[in-house]
């Protein structure tokens, strides 16, 4: 079965994360992947955080599979020359440097547009322009740049990183939005185009709720968050839902530091969780029976309902909620998401041979397509496909033992 992409070729100048990310989708979604990276070191990320010795790390074979690997020194002439000819052959091209890091090399956008009309060149950049155009920017600094810091954590607290990895590859999923939709404007245009996506932008995107409520509280107090406000400003909301609905994080059975389950309260869900938890006289007290009452106490209604869920575990009432379609989530750690059978059926994580580190698990694709279903290949040796690619460009075996003996591959 052909996959979405298939015949689609990237130039993939990524690396850590957010860009790496980006082109490992496109990947999955069918299309040839070559990761140029740097002889004798590439990608970064290849060393960093090892857990075995002279073995590519988990943070690079997890942001890396479905690509092929080659070597290339662009500071040289003949590798600006093997750049040329990948750039003439590629139709996309990803790069995640700091601002002018490819013009340097002497590639600027006029010059690719030269190579190469139909080049699409994506680029992630820290900051969109203007005055933060020149910062450095790392995953936790675009959460704090683009609101998800301050709105994160409890309102006596500092403010919170998320785990999620909302900077960097949040950033790399707007890319390949971007990407795509530069590569069907392409069918009608025949040019390619400029694509940029800044980390701040992606994160103050994914915060678009919380401008929401900035906007709203200059109007008043923020009724559904779990602590008076007052301020000016869109306080930390702790484990509320910030939506219609409250919803809260309890806890379960036996009380270890993930034994908890998150629960969303809707107003058909009030009666059968009221004598669910022992008190049906809340259905038709007035103080209880409506949302607007619960409204201005929903750390009372939680605090009864983890008076029951303390004692039972969250699977016990994962059952017992769901039976009653009221909407509700364990909080599962990484060791139960590791080891869940369902998400492994599903292909949500999956297992994955490599030649170095034996067998690693890794996320699987979460885009799923019925007719482009997506076979999670193991990430590439550095420089692994040096002769395949570049044989396909046409340089002979003597010309690549030439720039192998030269430093250039």
């Amino acid at each position: 079965m052909s996959k979405a992409l298939e015949g689609v070729r990237v130039l993939d100048m990524t690396h850590v994360q957010s860009g790496p990310s980006s082109t490992q989708l496109l990947g999955w979604l069918g299309a040839d992947v070559v990761k140029l990276e740097t002889p004798g070191r590439g990608d970064i990320t290849r060393q960093q955080l090892r857990d075995k010795p002279g073995v590519d790390s988990l943070y690079f074979t997890m942001l890396n599979c479905n690509k092929r690997s080659i070597t290339v020194n662009m500071k040289t002439a003949e590798g600006k020359e093997i750049f040329a000819d990948l750039v003439k052959t590629s139709d996309i091209l990803v790069e995640n440097f700091g601002p002018g890091v490819v013009d340097r090399f002497g590639f600027t956008w006029e010059r690719l547009q030269e190579l190469n009309p139909r080049l699409i060149y994506a680029s992630i950049k820290g900051f969109g322009g203007g005055k933060f155009a020149k910062f450095k920017a790392y995953e936790v600094i675009a959460q704090a740049m683009g609101g998800a810091m301050a709105t994160t954590g409890f309102a006596d607290g500092p403010p919170t990183a998320t785990g999620a990895q909302i900077g960097d590859s949040g950033t790399g999923i707007h890319l390949v939005a971007a990407i795509l939709a530069a590569l069907y404007q392409r069918t009608n245009t025949g040019r390619g185009q400029r694509v940029q996506v800044a980390m701040q932008d992606a994160v103050l995107n994914l915060c678009r709720v919380k401008l929401r409520d900035q906007q709203r509280i200059a109007l008043g107090p923020l009724n559904e968050y779990p602590t008076p406000n007052t301020g000016v400003e869109v306080p930390r909301s702790g484990n509320a839902s910030g939506g219609g609905q409250p919803g809260w994080a309890v806890r379960c059975a036996p009380g270890g530091p993930n034994d908890y389950i998150y629960v969303i309260i809707q107003p058909p869900g009030w009666k059968p969780l009221a004598e669910l938890i022992g008190r049906p006289d809340l259905v038709q007290d007035p103080q209880w029976a409506t949302p607007e009452a619960r409204l201005s106490k929903l750390d009372k209604v939680f605090a009864l309902v983890e008076e029951w869920t303390e004692k039972h575990t969250k699977w016990e009432i994962l059952e017992k909620l769901n039976a009653h379609d009221i909407p509700c989530g364990p909080i599962l750690s990484t060791q139960e998401l590791i080891d869940d059978t369902t998400l492994a059926e599903l292909g949500t994580v999956v297992e994955v041979e490599h030649p170095e580190r034996g067998t690693f698990k890794t996320v699987g694709s979460p885009l799923k397509l019925s007719d482009s279903p997506v076979d999670v290949q193991r990430s590439p040796l550095l420089g692994e496909h040096n002769e395949e690619v570049l044989s396909e460009l046409g340089y002979s075996g003597d010309r690549l033992k030439e720039l192998r003996a030269a430093g250039v591959i």
